[in-house]
């Protein structure tokens, strides 16, 4: 017990105090505040954590420290407590808000500080006592409060708490245990825009020792370290998160600060990394972490699901738990649960709900906001109704497009519990012992049946891994709970009314806007392009163009970027950039040129247009069409060619032979232009123009050959005629000779 001595200096400041109290109320409240604000008290243990046996010796000890700059005096301990335990949670959180009305009345200790408190010291303070000594004789939870007064009676400091009796008496009621599912999820933001660059280095940040993401890594191992704790925990993963961490631990490269036009978007510059061993060890410990505990996978980057409902996105959320199932597969070494989604906020409407269904997911981790219990009609106005008198089971049924939807719904007392953090030195004791409290009184609860309720954290935490592995070992051994996984997890007996989805123009708000998913949805379209020129035989799998897309558009409609949509924009410009970029390698030869002349002999012939495909790697062979059409038809017609499907393989270039004929015997010129296409006559890419000539000579030459046949024509005849002309000259004259002959000479 502690004793109670009453120095002269404590009397002379009591009667002090109570002249500042008959001399003005104000004053003294003043003062009181301001002495709250420098004086701290802290509860540092209570033990046992659960007495069993009246005669059980219960300590409490902490400190008050005292922060201002003034020494305090005339200040007292007191221990308070109440015999009648909660019968209610709401009572709890009004108790531990401070209202009045639930305050305990109970004084079990009372001590007096034996000397001032001095400014920046802190002095010890310890509590003895046992059930029997409160009067505590039945199962329950009541109310413990260790306060700091004034000579006046003013309460300067003050920790409220619970303690949890659990008398083993022979014929005692059984305490009906309650299914608890916690949910602890490893979600994160997404770094990387495209494939191959990532935009910042918060992720090595967010991997080094003490790190939120090391954190996470830690709580997971301690879980699956603690003896039994683990069954009861199901990891809901962002597969987008394991993907980036993968990537992170093989050469990559980082974007720079340094911007680059590239012609068709701007591109920022990158620079080399070598391989992280760091994210390499992380993810390879969270494999091992999570071999034993069911894994439900996000949609690949959290997408939000609503946002997408809304804008006319809904087949990304099927692309999203494909993405999903494939890539959490590849990094787990196991198959992933993919039918149990966790919207943003844990919030939906129908719409959501619909295309949620239509990708497959048969149950929905929702909160309590977005699934309230039904509550009576209020009669009088202006009323409010009062909450539910039990804890609502966390199971119930939804209806969607596809058929029953099973939602389950997070206790948002639990949740909250579950993933604090720390506000004061004691926050992790006066937490668990929180805990303590709230599930007791939910099993003590008046309901016939058995009951489910899940503590689901928020899914962005900041996890302190001792407190949440002792968290989690706790509920393990309380008598009461019976831990369960979200796989576990079924209808049963006690059926809890609800109002039915609720989604209000706040919740619409907080979506990703209309006008960034329409930038979003332009940037998709542009990607369907690029990807459908690439050649896929029959029966191929998807080819690596379209995969990386879907990715890279995943992570740009991720619920991260709520109320981010500035952060999102470095991300939204890479994927248009690389986008462009795909596109642009698949040209006509000379596209890049302000103008292209080609000429013909005459008034007809061939132009040739080249198509030049630059992808590399693999999916780099493309198939599409050459459209070409004459801007003036009556004076330049393009005659029928084979519109044939090119298939040009990466690296290489295609020729096509286009026949054309200009009208008109005088030369001069017109253009064409000349149009990629895809296999289904959808443009594709920049529209070219040519400018044909004509040199008007085809006719000239015709009458210049023509000519210059006749004169030949004409010497080879003139030809012949001498050339008989002479031979028959020269057959007249041989006579002529022989009568010439001198006599005697004839043979």
């Amino acid at each position: 017990m502690i004793r109670k001595h009453v120095p002269l200096v404590v009397l002379l400041a009591t009667l002090l105090s109570l002249a500042a109290v008959a001399g003005g109320g104000t004053a003294t409240a003043g003062t009181a505040a301001a002495v709250r604000q420098t004086l701290q008290l802290v509860i540092g243990s209570i033990t046992p954590e659960l007495p069993k046996e009246p005669a059980t010796e219960i300590r409490v000890s902490g400190t008050l420290a005292n922060t201002g700059t003034e020494a305090r005096t005339g200040l007292r301990y007191r221990l308070r407590y109440s015999a009648r335990p909660f019968v209610r949670r709401a009572d709890m959180a009004a108790y531990l808000s401070g209202q009045e009305h639930v305050q305990p009345g109970g004084l079990r200790d009372e001590s007096w500080l034996q000397q001032p408190l001095a400014a920046s010291a802190k002095l010890p303070w310890e509590f003895v006592f046992t059930p029997q000594q409160l009067g505590l004789y039945r199962f329950g939870v009541y109310p413990l409060t260790v306060e700091a007064v004034d000579a006046a009676g003013v309460q300067v400091a003050v920790q409220r708490t619970f303690l949890t009796y659990l008398p083993e008496e022979t014929g005692a009621p059984r305490i009906p245990r309650t299914r608890l599912a916690v949910v602890l999820p490893v979600i994160d933001q997404p770094h990387r825009a495209d494939d191959d660059t990532f935009l910042d280095d918060d992720l090595p940040a967010g991997l080094a020792e003490g790190r939120r993401l090391d954190d996470l890594l830690k709580t997971a191992e301690g879980v699956a370290a603690a003896k039994g704790a683990a069954k009861g925990v199901t990891w809901v993963v962002d597969p987008a998160l394991l993907d980036d961490v993968r990537a992170l631990g093989k050469a990559h490269r980082v974007k720079t600060g340094t911007e680059t036009g590239t012609g068709t978007g701007t591109a920022a510059g990158t620079t080399g990394r070598p391989a992280d061993a760091t994210a390499a060890r992380w993810l390879g410990a969270l494999r091992t972490a999570l071999a034993g505990s069911p894994v439900v996978a996000t949609p690949y980057a959290d997408p939000d699901v609503a946002a997408l409902a809304h804008n006319g996105l809904d087949g990304t959320t099927r692309k999203g738990v494909a993405a999903a199932a494939r890539t959490g597969r590849e990094l787990l070494g196991r198959d992933v649960v993919t039918d149990v989604a966790w919207p943003a906020d844990g919030m939906v409407d129908h719409d959501g709900l619909d295309v949620l269904a239509v990708a497959g997911v048969r149950s929905v981790l929702l909160s309590e906001a977005g699934l309230p219990p039904a509550v009576p009609a209020v009669t009088v106005p202006g009323a409010v109704a009062p909450p539910p008198a039990t804890t609502p089971n966390a199971v119930a049924t939804l209806q969607s497009v596809s058929g029953p939807v099973q939602a389950l719904v997070a206790d948002p007392v639990l949740s909250d519990i579950v993933g604090a953090t720390a506000s004061s030195p004691d926050w992790a004791l006066l937490n668990r012992r929180r805990f303590i409290a709230e599930t007791a009184v939910i099993s003590a609860e008046p309901v016939t049946g058995r009951r489910t309720v899940v503590a689901a954290p928020p899914r962005r935490w900041s996890p302190d891994p001792a407190y949440v592995t002792g968290l989690i070992e706790t509920a393990a051994s309380l008598p009461w709970l019976s831990p369960a996984t979200l796989d576990a997890v079924k209808p049963g007996k006690v059926v809890t009314a609800r109002a039915g989805l609720t989604y209000t123009d706040q919740d619409r708000g907080r979506e990703l806007g209309k006008k960034y998913l329409t930038g979003v949805r332009r940037i998709a379209e542009r990607a369907n392009l690029a990807t459908s020129v690439t050649h896929v035989p029959a029966g191929a799998p998807e080819t690596d163009d379209s995969a990386r897309f879907d990715l890279a558009l995943l992570r740009l409609t991720s619920s991260a970027w709520r109320d981010r949509a500035r952060a999102a924009e470095p991300y939204v410009e890479r994927v248009r950039s690389t986008v462009e970029d795909r596109i642009d390698q698949v040209r006509i030869v000379g596209s890049e040129q302000a103008e292209q002349i080609r000429t013909l002999a005459g008034n007809d012939g061939e132009v040739p247009i080249s198509v030049r495909n630059e992808r590399k790697g693999g999916s780099s062979t493309v198939r599409l069409r050459i459209a070409v059409t004459s801007l003036k038809p009556a004076r330049l017609k393009i005659e029928s060619y084979r519109d044939e499907v090119l298939v040009i393989a990466g690296g290489q270039t295609q020729t096509v032979r286009i026949p054309m004929t200009i009208t008109g015997s005088s030369g001069g010129q017109t253009s064409v232009t000349v149009q990629l296409a895809t296999a289904d006559g959808r443009a594709y890419g920049q529209r070219v123009k040519l400018t044909v000539r004509s040199t008007g000579y085809t006719g000239i030459a015709l009458v210049i050959a023509g000519a210059a046949l006749l004169v030949m024509l004409a010497a080879v005849g003139l030809r012949v005629l001498r050339r008989r002309g002479a031979r028959r000259a020269a057959a007249g004259a041989v006579p002529s000779r022989r009568a010439g002959v001198p006599a005697g000479t004839e043979s």
